[in-house]
């Protein structure tokens, strides 16, 4: 009986098994009769993509879409029903006379693959490629297991390994992708991209019916609109090829075929590149277009070219409205000085006047838009355009050929390396012009070389005679080099300069003292023109000495709360500070009242610049951001703790922080700056200086100050490079700064909130989130709880420090101080552009 009972067991046993075989090995499809419910899903056979339904973030609404299977954050490559989402999860997706469908609960129609032909056996399979088609299974139709539509042939956002964009022919551009609406609504919104065949074919991106980026035209092994570096990297592997039907494709192929690749039109109009990095679990982003500036289309207008994110007209052509024009809108473009006389007079023959026409060579330059190509030669094509009246330039590519352009001369950038020769057509009088513009040029340069050499000797001869002059105490000398110890006479006695109780000399670094009449000569005479801010300090002026170098001149006011004290400081400290992330101070001017000092010129002026003005923070993308975070603390663990003088700079914030024409950080202001003892850690004053909203709480409330207040000072700086916004824009009524707003999103998990939505698209997710934490760490309560600047710098620099959770901050640098410290006609919440003195009994 025993046996009888075992072998129906073992019957069922097979059954079941052989059920589930069968099951498994039809999960990468759907066919004819099934209906997928959301929460099923369906995994292509090699594993690497899912088909199912989702709720983007923040979101509620169901969508049916495909994403990679094995990527823990859901990456989403194609979504069905983009236009009318499912508002439960009661939608369902099956196959219907040959269409695949998407209802709702209610059986009404939400989307429809709207095949043509009607066939009675069809299956909806997901490929190993992310391709979802429908395949034919219907002997008589003749076209068995044959694809009759594909979702690689209706993208939404993304572009993958495998798909094949279509050329269309005759010049029609064919918007082929669009950009999700926001990240909770993958509906289409603003931006498009496509393909324009017009010349050669390119990749356009529009917002709405506008351009916004174009890659250049391809020449049959890369696009020529990108410098060199990025073609390398980011579009290194597309082809345009001929399919089975004999239509032109664009087609990408991965270099290293075992990595997951993408390409994204993202929903604030950039073509991100990505691959998946297996051993960090994210995916890293290889380039981004556009990135802003001279990337962005035709920047500079018609007939002008954009050269690192400055324009210029081409040469023979001027602004077409110079008011515009050098008040900084380039919008109208620029228009010819002297236009071609085939144009001018219609009496004169077209011939004999191209003839005297000639061509002005632009090296290495994107190629404009709107190009028509002939199949002849670099000469043929010069005569071609010479014998055309409307024809504006021309060039000849490998692999394109001739280039001829009739309209207006649209986008064109200039680059340090690679791009291609444009020959711009010009009337033969702009040549002499030119000539003799060359003539003038090169005459102002020998006798601006002889002016130098003069004033070089004349220099080095008063030098020697002054030399064997007796020195006078009363006055220092006019233009001549001074040691920082030779100013302790006039800015004598105790101070917070001294460390240990000893006035340091500073004998072995020498600065050069101005005269004012030089100083006042190389601002000419201080004008507006050259001012190039206001601080609680008084004005900075950039100025040009007779060698040619530029200098900012930073003149002390009569009506500043900053007198000798502070002037003393400055120039005592940075003459003896040596760092590639601190201002360099070249020398300074002391006549009469008068007070100067003069550093290295900064171009590109203070990170508040372009931190906080909308038009200008995008140019600060996440790699120069963390870049001038790292080289913000270096420079204080070299005040802190590598300079021969332990120092507390005291007055830290985006304005006190300068950049270099490579977007370095240098750090400058030393005003308030204290130097401390060898062994001395904290010190108390009662003279609480500084710029309100910066502030450590230790410090604005009880005059203690440690290298901690600047850790904290430090941090609020982080926060605001992070987010592109200024502290005191966070004030509501729910948040009294940037520190409650920060922690609010930190302890709500949404850290990265806080990131500049400029940015968003390249921003590296791990060191943006460790850096908001790390903020929170230097925005501690208490002193001790906040890291010192050498522990700063090495969470900053190294991945693998485990990084200590921060304490929920009860105060804010923003919060309103008892009402008897403050003077009464005082505004409490003071702007983080002014620097302040505040009185503090204790």
């Amino acid at each position: 009986m025993a046996t009888d009972f075992r072998f129906p067991v073992w019957f069922l046993f097979l059954f079941i098994l052989s059920y589930f075989s069968s099951f498994s090995s039809a999960a990468d499809r759907v066919t004819l009769g099934e209906i997928l419910k959301d929460g099923d899903n369906i995994t292509s056979k090699g594993g690497d993509f899912v088909l199912g339904f989702f709720s983007p973030t923040g979101s509620s609404k169901r969508y049916l879409g495909i994403w990679y299977a094995d990527i823990r954050e859901k990456t989403v490559i194609w979504v069905a029903n983009r236009h009318k989402p499912v508002h439960d999860k009661k939608g369902t997706f099956s196959i219907d006379k040959g269409n695949l469908v998407v209802k709702n609960g209610h059986g009404n129609l939400l989307w429809s693959s709207n095949v043509s032909v009607e066939t009675r056996n069809s299956t909806a399979c997901l490929i190993d490629d992310g391709n979802l088609v429908i395949l034919n299974n219907d002997r008589d139709a003749g076209r068995l297991n044959s694809p009759l539509w594909e979702s690689f042939l209706h993208p939404t956002d993304t572009f993958l390994p495998g798909m094949e964009v279509f050329i269309e022919r005759q010049g029609k551009e064919r918007k082929v992708f669009s950009s999700w609406t926001n990240e909770s609504d993958p509906s289409p919104g603003r931006y498009s991209m496509g393909v324009d065949p017009r010349g050669a074919p390119q990749i356009v991106i529009w917002d709405g019916p506008n351009r916004r980026w174009r890659s250049g035209h391809f020449d049959g092994v890369e696009f020529t609109g990108v410098p060199n570096v990025t073609r390398s990297t980011f579009f290194s592997g597309f082809r345009i090829q001929k399919d089975n039907d004999g239509r032109l494709v664009i087609t990408y192929t991965a270099s290293n075929t075992s990595s997951l690749v993408r390409f994204q039109l993202t929903m604030t109009g950039s073509e991100l590149q990505q691959r998946w990095d297996e051993d960090k679990g994210q995916w890293t982003t290889l380039q981004s277009r556009p990135e802003g500036g001279c990337d962005l289309y035709n920047f500079c207008g018609n007939f002008a070219k954009c050269d690192k994110e400055v324009c210029f007209c081409l040469e023979g052509f001027v602004p077409r409205v110079p008011v515009q024009w050098h008040a900084g809108d380039r919008t109208g473009g620029c228009v010819r000085r002297t236009e071609l006389e085939c144009r001018s007079n219609s009496s004169v023959s077209r011939n004999d006047s191209a003839k005297d026409d000639r061509f002005l060579a632009l090296q290495r330059v994107k190629l404009p838009d709107y190009a028509d190509i002939a199949d002849i030669n670099i000469d043929e094509c010069k005569i071609r355009c010479l014998n055309d009246c409307s024809c504006n330039a021309y060039a000849f590519v490998r692999g394109i050929n001739c280039m001829i352009w009739r309209e207006d001369l649209v986008d064109i950038e200039h680059f340090q390396e690679g791009g291609n020769t444009l020959y711009v057509r010009l009337d033969p009088s702009e040549f002499g012009k030119r000539n003799k513009t060359i003539k003038i040029v090169v005459l102002s340069i020998l006798v601006a070389l002889a002016f130098v050499v003069t004033v070089a000797v004349w220099l080095v001869c008063r030098y020697r005679a002054r030399k064997r002059e007796p020195k006078s105490t009363n006055e220092i000398p006019k233009n001549h080099i001074v040691r920082s110890g030779e100013f302790s006479s006039e800015f004598s006695g105790p101070g917070d300069l001294n460390a240990e109780g000893h006035q340091g000399n500073g004998s072995e670094l020498a600065f050069v003292s101005f005269s004012f009449s030089m100083v006042a000569t190389a601002t000419d005479d201080f004008s507006l023109a050259n001012k190039l801010g206001q601080g609680g300090f008084g004005p900075v002026y950039k100025g040009r000495l007779p060698c040619g170098q530029e200098v900012a001149v930073k003149r002390l006011s009569q009506k500043s709360g900053q007198g000798d004290e502070e002037f003393k400081n400055e120039i005592t400290l940075i003459a003896k500070l040596q760092h590639r992330n601190l201002v360099r101070l070249l020398g300074c001017c002391v006549e009469g009242e008068e007070k100067m000092l003069i550093y290295e010129y900064m171009p590109n002026k203070s990170l508040d610049t372009f931190l906080f003005d909308t038009a200008r923070k995008s140019q600060l993308d996440w790699r120069k951001r963390f870049n001038i975070i790292e080289g913000i603390a270096r420079g204080l663990l070299y005040l802190h703790r590598d300079s021969r003088l332990r120092i507390i700079h005291r007055d830290l914030k985006a304005s006190n922080i300068l950049l270099d024409e490579e977007m370095n950080p240098k750090i400058s202001d030393f005003g308030m700056a204290r130097i401390f003892g060898g062994n001395q850690n904290e010190a108390n004053t009662n003279r609480v200086v500084g710029t309100y909203g910066y502030m450590a709480p230790e410090y604005a409330m009880e005059g203690l100050f440690s290298g901690k207040s600047d850790v904290y000072s430090f941090g609020i700086l982080l926060l605001e490079i992070i987010c592109g916004r200024r502290n005191t824009s966070f004030r509501t009524d729910e948040h009294s700064g940037i520190i409650g707003y920060a922690w609010e999103k930190w302890d709500e998990g949404r850290s990265m909130d806080l990131v500049d939505r400029s940015i968003w698209d390249g921003c590296q997710h791990d060191e943006a989130l460790r850096c908001i934490h790390l903020a929170l760490l230097c925005v501690q309560d208490l002193a001790v709880h906040r890291p010192n600047m050498s522990s700063v710098v090495l969470m900053l620099e190294t991945d693998n420090v485990r990084l200590p959770l921060p304490r929920q901050p009860n105060y804010t640098s923003t919060r309103t101080v008892d009402e008897d410290i403050w003077p009464g006609n005082q505004d409490l919440p003071s702007s983080n552009n002014v620097t302040v003195s505040v009185l503090i009994g204790r």
